[in-house]
């Protein structure tokens, strides 16, 4: 897929940015938009006149009716939070007029609206960044950085995920794979390299919602590294809040709190003498039952700031935006990841439906 050109230097005038959608989340892109060096928040629009009002009152931007109106006060980069049945209608108009869009997770409701988005930011040049914001989690981006380090490769072989929440009644109108999962989706197709799931199977209950409110999915993924397998279940109705990420490969095992930004490593390499010993052991028949298997093992916690994901987001996209290069979550990643989730609703309902 093509890309915008990147463009040298960043200019000298603030980014003029925009928010449409003011609601559980776009009121925080508005606040952030304020905060950062380099950009001038410009406007927000939103449909209910009392919450565009406040939020213009709060940061003394102008408040709009329609995009219409927040493309004639000029604008160079916005934020698209709305509900996803309406990212296509409203980031159409914005990536026409060459408007950098950050359209919040998913990229759209389907594989058809997230394809006729790309086309039209492909053909217009506009920068356009998927809101996958998990993927800026201190956590995430810590193991990123020690994926980064020479010979640490961590391939996955093995992943477990859990997001499960109570019901918070937002974002009803699709299941709780568009709604939870597709935030695991994003960072599991990121960590096998893009490459999507060779097999998928799923199962999935409808509850309280007319849609699937909890899934588990198995997905199998065929890699240049070797196979890998993802466990993730996802629910909207339990009653503890919890998003962890566990990943076992050839040398390493890395578990992940989302919810605390806390992380943990075991490199192989760093436990090998340990483990030969023990493997000898075995070997002669030896009784190892007294032994505290965790006394074998060299646990380090992974290296995480404080940084406000958020903040870290509109930071990227801002710079993509300013260098018109290929944002880090670009149109094919919100491909993947919405093409994947179809796969997963359509597996789920398969498994209901008599034979």
């Amino acid at each position: 897929m093509d890309h915008p050109t990147e463009r040298p230097g960043p200019p000298a005038d603030p980014i003029r940015c925009g928010v449409v959608g003011v609601g559980r989340m776009g009121r925080h892109h508005a606040r952030v938009y304020t905060e950062l060096p380099g950009a001038r928040l410009v406007g927000v629009a939103d449909a209910d006149e009392e919450r565009r009002s406040a939020v213009a009152d709060r940061h003394g931007c102008g408040a709009f009716e329609s995009v219409d109106q927040l493309l004639a006060a000029g604008v160079d980069a916005v934020s698209v939070a709305v509900p996803t049945a309406h990212h296509l209608a409203v980031a159409t108009p914005l990536l026409e007029a060459g408007v950098a869009c950050l359209i919040e997770k998913p990229l759209a409701g389907s594989v058809a609206e997230a394809r006729a988005l790309a086309e039209i930011a492909r053909a217009t040049g506009a920068v356009l960044q998927v809101g996958h914001i998990e993927r800026y989690n201190p956590a995430v981006r810590a193991l990123n950085r020690l994926r980064d380090e020479a010979g640490f490769t961590i391939a996955p072989r093995f992943m477990e995920v859990h997001r499960v929440s109570p019901m918070t009644f937002r974002s009803v109108d699709v299941s709780v794979v568009f709604d939870m999962m597709i935030h695991d989706l994003d960072l599991v197709l990121m960590l096998v390299g893009g490459v999507e799931p060779a097999e998928v199977q799923a199962a999935g209950v409808a509850v309280v919602t007319e849609h699937a409110d909890v899934c588990n999915a198995r997905l199998r993924f065929e890699t240049p590294a070797g196979p890998c397998v993802a466990n993730i279940t996802a629910s909207r109705l339990a009653l503890k809040q919890e998003r962890k990420i566990r990943i076992v490969a050839e040398d390493a095992y890395v578990s992940i709190d989302y919810a605390k930004k806390a992380g943990v490593v075991i490199r192989k390499t760093a436990n090998e003498p340990q483990l030969r010993t023990v493997r000898d052991a075995l070997r002669e028949g030896r009784d190892l039952s007294d032994l505290d298997y965790q006394d074998l093992v060299a646990v380090e916690s992974l290296a995480i700031d404080d940084a406000e994901p958020l903040r870290i987001q509109l930071e990227s996209f801002l710079d993509a935006t300013r260098r018109g290069r290929r944002p880090d979550i670009d149109a094919e990643a919100g491909f993947a990841a919405v093409r994947t989730a179809e796969r997963i609703d359509a597996a789920a309902r398969a498994m209901l439906t008599p034979a």
